[in-house]
């Protein structure tokens, strides 16, 4: 069996659904031999406890973390790697990224209500690393939001379609967030010691109609060590793009190293699950050591 790496695995702590522990066990049940929890602006997966477990289950993780950032035109996320656990200045940081969510959360929350949607905020809270696809999953798993949805959008929609139409910006419930940006979520991560990556540029382009130049200022801006070059998008309408070809090039022309990852959240048989192995996204072994040593320097 082909070796399998997956650099980009959200657990419940921030808005997957598998604890870290569930995350590991899947990982060897999908034959993944190497991972990564990159949860948003979060790194409390990470203790003595996880790398043990993992230890015992022959999985190899390197820590990692996804900064959401944010652009005139759209939001970036910045994945690091192999940072310094213990860096306090990089805790903190992450800690007034994580609170200016929940200020998000009471404000966002207000426009969803004169919208007539109605939104849980008191358990929304208590996830430290709330996120737009918790307060979107929490409407659309909310039986009282039943009648509006189908009014508004004609069925049931998924939290992609939700935070595209009603979230985003441009859209009836838009709030603008307090933000870093890609050069700063950068220059956090190189702080703390870690290796800087852009993540899934394919989803900038089909998500906010960025151009490839667009991307290319990106990466001049922020000077990331990588991109995430092997990424299977998929996009609201769940349709699948497969542009890993582009990217790698794009990379090798702009001498980036490249990283692999499935962005997993919850299985919903569309998206690519742990390890891509519900896809045809399959690297050779010597291309899956190059990323781990690169990710190592």
């Amino acid at each position: 069996m082909a070796k399998r790496i997956d650099l980009h695995i959200h657990t419940n702590i921030s808005d997957g659904v598998l604890t870290p522990k569930q995350v590991i066990d899947e990982a060897v049940k999908n034959g993944v031999s190497v991972i990564a929890i990159a949860d948003h602006d979060t790194i409390d997966a990470y203790d003595d406890n996880l790398f043990k477990y993992a230890e015992s289950k022959n999985v190899e993780i390197i820590n990692a973390v996804e900064i959401s950032t944010k652009i005139n035109k759209a939001g970036i996320h910045v994945l690091g790697y192999n940072y310094n656990l213990n860096d306090m200045k990089f805790k903190e940081q992450l800690s007034k990224i994580r609170n200016s969510r929940h200020d998000y959360l009471r404000n966002v929350a207000i426009k969803l209500s004169e919208l007539g949607y109605i939104v849980n905020v008191e358990e929304l809270d208590k996830i430290e690393a709330v996120t737009k696809a918790h307060i979107a999953l929490d409407i659309i798993n909310n039986e009282k939001n039943r009648d509006n949805l189908i009014n508004n959008f004609g069925h049931i929609p998924n939290k992609g379609e939700f935070i595209e139409t009603i979230m985003n910006e441009n859209c009836p419930a838009y709030v603008k967030k307090e933000q870093i940006t890609p050069k700063e979520a950068a220059e956090m991560i190189r702080g703390a010691g870690g290796k800087v990556v852009l993540a899934h540029p394919v989803a900038y382009v089909h998500e906010d109609n960025l151009t490839d130049k667009d991307i290319l200022k990106i990466v001049e801006d922020m000077k990331p060590d990588g991109i995430e070059a092997n990424y299977i998008y998929v996009d609201r309408n769940n349709q699948i793009f497969d542009e890993t070809k582009k990217w790698n090039e794009f990379a090798k022309e702009n001498n980036l190293l490249v990283t692999i990852g499935s962005d997993f959240h919850n299985k919903d048989g569309i998206r690519p699950e742990i390890g891509l192995i519900n896809t045809s996204l399959i690297l050779e072994d010597n291309i899956i050591e190059n990323i781990l040593k690169n990710l190592s320097k």
